[in-house]
């Protein structure tokens, strides 16, 4: 480590040490691509661990928050986390709020024509319960005629709706969705007797796993990639840069292990899909 960085940690902490980084050399992005100069503005939905989560002190945590910060610290830039739910993320990306949308979004051949996204780790789907109940789910098709809860916007629901529709079309019943705006409240409500099971990804149902409030039946459902979003290219093209240097330093890595989330197989960390068409 060099020195400057060295000092810089051990006063004032490694997340201000990177802003301060940031702030003393010159940004790799400029004034024009970006909303704010200086700034690289992220959304995210802090309702997810260990994608990104909030801490008993109220602090953003989780691997979607680390990798945004050394992503920013690469390109000379502060690292900035606005908070919201899923539902509005990619018309308030278009509409110009923020730079990127940095929760682990699902790549999607639609998706890929309304922003840039960079695939940084995989994800799939699970089925859980809470420990204690009765209910034994083995496939998908269990959930027939079953009252299940999932977050409302998300890849998980749009996937979960497709494969019922299939089902129904066999002659199966329809499951009854409860959908909610974030995971944490899907979760709540299936504690609360209100649901008899919930979807959502593989590693947010292992982390309630971990904490006792859940028993996941069936894992690894409709995988696919996770990625950054971006609305503006040449921003997309610096963090692919970025991830790219991450990676090779041995950063990517650790941050994968640290939250035990699934890293890409063969990561090229470049834009996948056409993105928005020019105006």
């Amino acid at each position: 480590m060099q020195l400057s960085k060295l000092i810089c940690s051990l006063f004032i902490g490694a997340t201000l040490c990177g802003q301060a980084m940031a702030q003393s050399c010159a940004p790799k992005v400029s004034a024009d691509h970006l909303v704010a100069p200086g700034k690289l503005q992220m959304s995210i939905n802090p309702t997810l661990p260990p994608q990104q989560f909030v801490d008993d002190k109220g602090e953003l945590q989780g691997l979607n928050v680390e990798l945004g910060r050394a992503v920013a610290q690469k390109l000379c830039l502060e690292a900035v986390f606005v908070r919201m739910d899923m539902p509005p993320m990619v018309p308030a990306l278009q509409a110009g709020r923020f730079d990127a949308i940095n929760t682990g979004m699902f790549w999607t051949e639609e998706r890929s024509k309304l922003m840039f996204m960079i695939p940084y780790g995989q994800q799939a789907m699970s089925i859980f319960t809470t420990p204690s109940s009765t209910f034994k789910i083995t496939k998908f098709e269990d959930l027939s005629g079953h009252v299940v809860g999932i977050e409302t916007g998300t890849y998980q629901e749009r996937k979960s709706r497709e494969f019922n529709a299939l089902m129904v079309e066999k002659g199966l019943k329809t499951i009854d969705f409860r959908t909610f705006q974030t995971a944490s409240e899907t979760t709540a409500a299936l504690r609360a007797g209100q649901l008899e099971a919930a979807i959502n990804s593989d590693d947010t149902a292992l982390s309630y796993v971990e904490r006792g409030i859940a028993k996941v039946w069936v894992s690894g459902i409709y995988g696919t990639d996770i990625t950054l979003d971006f609305r503006d290219k040449t921003t997309a093209l610096a963090v692919s840069d970025a991830l790219k240097q991450i990676k090779t330093e041995g950063t990517y890595d650790k941050l994968f292990d640290k939250f035990k989330m699934t890293r890409l197989k063969d990561p090229s960390f470049d834009i996948r899909g056409p993105g928005p068409a020019p105006k």
